[in-house]
């Protein structure tokens, strides 16, 4: 059973409009309005909109309407690791309104003495604004960071909630989902945000929407959801049995109902956005990687340090920095060594949010390999296909030809920009991620032309997986800037590019 069969198209005109006089900071496009006015003033709502649409911006701009109204003067915004740093550095100062006083805190995985005053603050201070609380999901698996969403709830009870890609806590036995649930009796309006409710199947919609109202669905229990909707049938293994679901039913009511409390947006619908979007999603080092990182920083500056440093000794440390940002360490002589990171888990859950077809674009044969065979792992062997510099010549007009074709199971064309970056049309696609960039600015844009151009009937969104405080984040400026690094980094202190 594929998403597409559960969740069908839920037009956004048929509710009542509501008018406002919020005085927006960035406008919103037609479909971002028709969204707002359809829910702001609802006690919960589910956003489906597809990656690419504004759904942070429409959270966040009813968000502001409520406070605007006197509704909440507290918001709890729950969002994954690679992206709850952004919500507090990027999309609120891009959007809410300046008329909005506000205070924004981020959470921190460990307590300093200056950083427990500063939440302990923003949780008890009776502030003369909107107080906004930014935590990521993960912190919902640990006792610490559900008992400190809780008290900011607790004490500031005219709030509102935001989950952000809310498949997150869409397994209702993890601890991260029972800790969130127990917070729905303590928030005044409740939103989920996410492109794509249902990952594998129907069942997914549960835990998402009993955390918006626990009868959304009709149902408290999941088990009587389950009776419901899915069919299942009683196996056996040897002396064991079990319940295994052989299939769905009644999806036509499931949709119904999901219509009552939902905005569906898909991005093929909105001809009001622009043609490029650019995204990034933060991918935070591991203790191993930031390790290495350090290691390797200190020996690059030292070798660089009273040497008349070339181009292409600058580079080579800036890609040595880069692979390990990737996941990997790549001695000058010897097998590559393989380093714990988040970067592959950051990416499925990217891909989870995706209805249709995407392009992956990675510099290095190690991370390819890797992408090819967790996607095929987890979206099957007919899902992914190959393009970079191992590929077969006799081959790769066939992959584009399988990419090309809607009906093709292909979905992922994962590929090196310096091979698959030119002279190829990837339009079937209108998601382009980039697990890893090149510091090469005309490899940067050919590979993002390969989705932008003629036959594209949709707005493009790029994706930048990025880990912050590192060469990831100056290879990234340096390109969003129109620089080619191979031809500045020695027009400046060769050391800025390192540190």
């Amino acid at each position: 059973m594929t998403k597409t069969l559960i969740f069908l198209y839920i037009p956004i005109v048929k509710r009542q409009k509501e008018k406002t006089l919020y005085q927006f900071k960035t406008e919103p496009f037609d479909h971002q309005r028709k969204a707002l006015e359809g829910s702001w003033s609802a006690k919960f709502h589910a956003y489906f909109m597809e990656m690419g649409t504004g759904k942070s911006k429409v959270a966040i701009d009813n968000m502001g309407i409520l406070y605007d109204k006197g509704e909440i003067n507290a918001a709890l915004i729950v969002a994954p690791k690679g992206v709850y740093d952004n919500w507090a550095l990027g999309e609120i100062p891009l959007h809410l309104s300046e008329a909005v006083n506000r205070k924004v805190l981020s959470w921190k995985p460990t307590l300093s003495k200056r950083y427990a005053a500063e939440l302990e603050e923003m949780i008890m201070e009776d502030f003369d604004g909107l107080k906004i609380f930014v935590i990521n999901v993960e912190a919902f698996s640990s006792p610490r960071g559900a008992r400190m969403a809780g008290r900011f709830l607790v004490q500031n009870p005219d709030n509102m909630v935001i989950v952000d890609e809310s498949t997150t806590i869409k397994n209702r036995k993890a601890q991260r989902t029972k800790n969130l649930m127990v917070l729905t009796k303590y928030s005044k309006y409740r939103r989920i945000l996410t492109g794509s409710p249902v990952t594998k199947s129907p069942m997914d919609l549960f835990s998402q929407c009993n955390f918006l109202d626990e009868r959304a669905l009709g149902y408290n229990s999941f088990f009587a959801f389950q009776n419901r909707y899915a069919i299942v049938q009683k196996r056996m293994m040897g002396a064991r049995s079990f319940q295994e679901i052989t299939g769905y039913r009644r999806l036509d009511e499931l949709n119904e109902r999901l219509f009552n409390f939902s905005t569906r947006i898909l991005k093929e619908e909105c001809l009001d956005l622009p043609d490029k979007i650019y995204t990034r999603r933060n991918v935070e080092l591991t203790d191993e990687q930031a390790k290495v990182y350090m290691q390797m920083k200190k020996l690059a500056l030292a070798q660089l340090d009273g040497e008349l440093a070339t181009t292409e000794s600058v580079l080579t440390q800036i890609m040595r920095l880069q692979q390990i940002c990737c996941g990997f360490f790549q001695p000058d002589v010897g097998k590559i060594q393989p380093l714990k990171n988040n970067r592959l888990s950051e990416l499925t859950s990217i891909t989870d949010e995706l209805s249709g077809k995407a392009i992956i674009w990675a510099s290095y044969t190690h991370d390819i390999q890797q992408i090819c065979q967790t996607l095929r792992d987890r979206f099957g062997p007919d899902s992914v296909a190959l393009y970079y510099g191992e590929t077969p010549q006799d081959e790769r007009q066939e992959i584009v030809n399988r990419f090309q074709d809607v009906n093709d199971p292909l979905r992922f064309f994962v590929g090196q920009p310096k091979t698959g970056g030119y002279g190829i049309t990837l339009t079937a696609a209108n998601t382009v991620i980039y697990y890893s960039n090149s510091y090469d600015l005309e490899i940067r844009l050919q590979s993002e032309d390969r989705a932008h151009r003629i036959g594209q009937k949709n707005a493009v969104t790029y994706i930048d997986l990025v880990s912050p405080n590192t060469i990831d984040e100056k290879v990234l400026n340096a390109l969003r800037s129109k620089i080619d690094l191979a031809g500045q980094v020695l027009k400046e202190d060769v050391s800025g590019w390192l540190t």
